[in-house]
């Protein structure tokens, strides 16, 4: 192990943390010590490093199971209305470090383990994220859960336990490899099986109508095992329940069908079943209709209301009977949200459930799911949208089928009666749509069968309503919303930068950790040289560790005074990776054309996934890596400009790479990123952006000042002008001789020696179907990097700047978010009043 911190590196920390009271350090240590002995007691006498970090897992997980089952407790007692956050994509990184932050134990455990001879960082450093997601979307969900928990809401997260999450991406010969991600392979000290609740979950099958009603029989049966994981709020003693479930087929599996004698066949095709739960879809922004991505789908729907619904059943309430019968009052107690349209199956399948089982009129039935229901839309990119075939549906869940044949004939009706004769509207409206291959398209179902709809940024919000739902927002205006997008301030300030948020506690206190907006009484020191100073040197130091860390990781030396310059997301045309490398290029070819001229020296950072199934993400890595390949070695280019492919982006790497950044670049294309939450990150942590005016960054710019970005580029109305004039591509090519240059070096080979026709599909898509029109922004671009060089270059303004962006970065905390949530859409009131303890009396 490496040797730990010195005495006076320690003891620089830590005031947000929490003092360490000698009692506490006694008592982590004894705890640890306990758990080390009964590991090594099992298996050896010898303690590795992963046997250090399980000590200490389950040492702080003790100190959670009090909290956890006092918060459940609580919950059954008063019988609040709780909020179900359904989605497939659940992006938790590592849980240790965040659960001590939220428990107030960060200096006790450091304490004890610096007094053990271990080192705190190293054994976080063990952990294996759990990457249950893509981006965006999946780490929203995981902010939801820690803002829920800390805002005091009951709130349940449900999603499916995926054996592999998100691929490990290795770069070799500078191609992205996928690597599968075995995460649980040495266990996961944070998550309980709870087989007492595993359920059934019927696929296939067919629907008989009688007389008693509808029954959907002769199903095929997957169970469903739940595995809950505390989720804590910060320092107010409630501990959540994130369920995921887990496929498990029942003992009798196939064996009927088997019974001619293949017993081992018919216990290895348990697997099939199984499979459900194996792997999570590595696809971000992008449809790719498969019969198991369906099952999915189906499966944590159904699994999770079975839940929902006996918990609504059996939960305590003001009479003495044990068992609610009437669903009357199921929208006062229960909200679901749906998190895109991924869980949207909870429409019909709630549907199913009221009507086939509980036999609640059709009507009542569905008032029941539209005040129950909530939907979020995370994209406005048509290649997103989910829309099932027909046929797929009829074979896999045959009486979800007629249901949405009936609430579609329902929905048609009523627009039909408001619209006589416009037949048009009824066909853009329509949640089937007619075609060679008869689909459904959820979106379509998630609108019509919920009370609200929101998007995730304000600007994302009025495309939904004028552009994407325009129809339906002409019939129902009061369902849509917005609830811009945000980040926890625990995870993406306290954890991840320590530093920063320690010279912030010291100016203004501590109450920023949970209300943001705080931070605004920061604008009283922006002329205050000693914290200029202080944000200064934090970032410093951040930038000093983290090149430390590329060094020892990927052996790439940097150059620590060069600026950040970070881009760090899935790769994607719309996130325009291109218009960087463009810009790499620009600079380098300057560079060569006058290498005794004095330039800003940059290292530009672009990290990210691509897809494994999509071609031009992966060329976009290989062009990235290319483009470093010949600049990091060009001895005419020095230390003046580096471009660094950052393997294996995920949010490990991000609460590393997010506090060094100088530089933030958000550059999609105006119109195309819904919200965005890395721009957030970064503002917090004192990184100016570089941006055009999508998404949150046009909330951003109006929170702390547009000069206060560096926005560039055309805005929505531009780009849906050059779509209606045509754009071309060449005029841009023909009239800007740098781009020209940039474009021929990638086509001749400059950057592929080895293989100069290796990019001429990216040229060929840039010169000809570019539906995202990187040329049409590159000479903003251009130009407004140059206005950050100049900037650089006066270190007193820059960290002004950053002062100013952080004083105005409070909107964006997911507990602002959440906030908004409860009140404007759940019908439920956040409470600031902490749980006692476990070692107190309730009440």
């Amino acid at each position: 192990m490496a040797a730990p911190l010195s005495d006076g590196d320690r003891r620089k920390q830590i005031s947000v943390r929490g003092i360490a009271g000698l009692g506490d350090v006694a008592e982590v240590r004894k705890s640890f010590n306990r758990h080390l002995h009964f590991t090594l007691v099992k298996d050896r006498n010898v303690a590795t490093p992963r046997d250090y970090y399980f000590a200490l897992a389950h040492t702080v997980r003790d100190h959670l199971v009090g909290r956890w089952i006092r918060t459940q407790q609580h919950y059954y007692e008063r019988d609040p209305k709780r909020i179900y956050y359904l989605s497939l994509e659940f992006y938790m990184g590592r849980t240790l470090q965040n659960t001590m932050v939220n428990l107030g134990l960060q200096n006790a455990c450091d304490e004890a383990i610096y007094q053990l001879g271990l080192d705190l960082e190293e054994l976080e450093e063990i952990e294996e994220d759990a990457g249950l997601g893509n981006g965006g979307l999946g780490r929203l969900a995981a902010c939801f859960l820690d803002s829920m928990a800390t805002l005091g809401l009951a709130a349940y997260g449900y999603g499916i336990r995926y054996e592999f999450g998100i691929f490990n991406q290795k770069i070799v010969d500078g191609w992205q490899v996928e690597e599968a991600d075995d995460w649980l392979r040495y266990g996961n000290p944070w998550e309980k099986a709870r087989p007492e609740y595993m359920l059934p979950v019927h696929f296939y099958g067919r629907v008989e109508h009688t007389p008693e009603g509808v029954k959907w029989i002769d199903t095929q049966v997957v169970l469903a095992m739940p595995y809950d994981t505390p989720v804590p709020g910060y320092k107010n003693n409630t501990v959540n329940t994130m369920r995921l479930w887990s496929a498990k087929a029942p003992n009798d599996f196939n064996l009927q069908e088997f019974n001619m004698g293949d017993y081992i066949e018919a216990v290895l095709d348990r697997n099939l079943a199984e499979n459900i739960s194996r792997v999570l879809y590595p696809n971000d922004n992008f449809f790719e209709g498969k019969e198991l991505r369906l099952k999915q789908e189906y499966f944590v729907v159904a699994a999770t209301l079975q839940d929902i619904i006996r918990r609504f059943k059996s939960s305590k309430f003001g009479c003495r009977d044990p068992v609610r019968t009437c669903f009357e009052t199921f929208p006062d107690k229960v909200a679901i949200q749906l998190n895109d349209t991924h869980p949207a199956l909870s429409i019909p399948e709630l549907m199913r459930i009221l009507v086939d089982v509980e036999k609640v009129d059709w009507d009542k039935a569905w008032e029941i799911t539209k005040r129950t229901c909530a939907y979020t839309n995370h994209t406005v990119l048509p290649e997103a949208l989910e829309r099932w075939p027909v046929s797929m549906f009829e074979k896999l869940l045959p009486r979800h089928l007629e249901i949405i044949y009936a609430l579609n004939q329902m929905h048609l009706d009523r627009v039909a009666a408001l619209y006589p004769g416009d037949i048009d509207r009824l066909r853009r409206m329509s949640v089937i749509e007619e075609g060679d291959c008869k689909r459904i398209n959820m979106a379509h179902l998630c609108v019509i069968g919920s009370h609200a709809v929101n998007g995730v940024a304000r600007i994302h919000s009025d495309i939904v309503k004028h552009s994407v739902f325009k129809d339906f927002y002409e019939l129902e205006p009061e369902k849509f919303q917005n609830k811009t997008n945000g980040i926890t301030p625990r995870r993406w300030l306290l954890l991840c930068n320590p530093g920063l948020a320690d010279i912030i506690a010291e100016k203004i206190g501590e109450d920023f950790i949970t209300d943001l907006s705080q931070l605004k009484k920061l604008l009283d020191f922006i002329d205050n040289e000693t914290f200029i100073r202080d944000v200064a040197k934090v970032k410093q130091e951040n930038k000093l560790k983290f090149a430390a860390y590329l060094e020892e990781q990927y052996k790439v030396k940097i150059n620590p005074t060069s600026m950040f310059d970070v881009q760090v997301k899935r790769i994607h045309e719309y996130k325009r990776q291109l218009l960087n490398c463009l810009h790499a290029i620009t600079l380098y070819n300057r560079i060569r054309c006058n290498p005794s001229k004095s330039f800003v020296p940059r290292t530009i950072m672009i990290g990210g996934k691509a897809a494994p199934g999509y071609h031009m993400a992966k060329m976009i890595i290989k062009l990235i890596t290319s483009i470093g390949e010949v600049i990091n070695n060009d001895p005419y280019v020095g230390d003046k400009l580096k471009v660094i492919f950052l393997e294996n982006y995920r949010v490990s790497l991000a609460e590393k790479v997010i506090p060094a950044a100088d530089l933030s670049q958000q550059i999609s294309t105006a119109g195309t990123e819904a919200s965005g939450t890395g721009n957030m990150k970064f503002m917090v942590n004192g990184a100016l952006t570089i941006g055009t005016m999508d998404g949150a960054n046009v909330e951003m710019a109006e929170e702390a000042g547009e000069e206060n970005l560096f926005i560039f580029g055309m805005r929505v109305e531009d780009v849906e002008a050059l779509d209606r004039k045509g754009y071309n591509a060449r005029e841009y090519y023909e009239s800007l001789p740098e781009l020209r240059q940039a474009i021929d070096q990638i086509s001749s080979g400059f950057f592929s020696p080895r293989d100069p026709s290796c990019f001429r599909d990216v040229v060929n898509m840039l010169m000809y179907h570019d539906r995202f029109k990187v040329f049409a922004d590159y000479e903003a671009y251009i130009k407004c990097q140059g206005q950050v060089d100049q900037l650089f270059m006066d270190p007193r303004e820059w960290t002004r700047k950053v002062i100013r962006n952080i004083a105005c970065s409070g909107k964006f905390s997911s507990d602002r978010t959440i906030t908004e949530y409860a009140r404007e859409i759940w019908g439920v009131e956040p409470s600031a009043t902490a749980i006692p303890p476990p070692n107190l009396p309730r009440d």
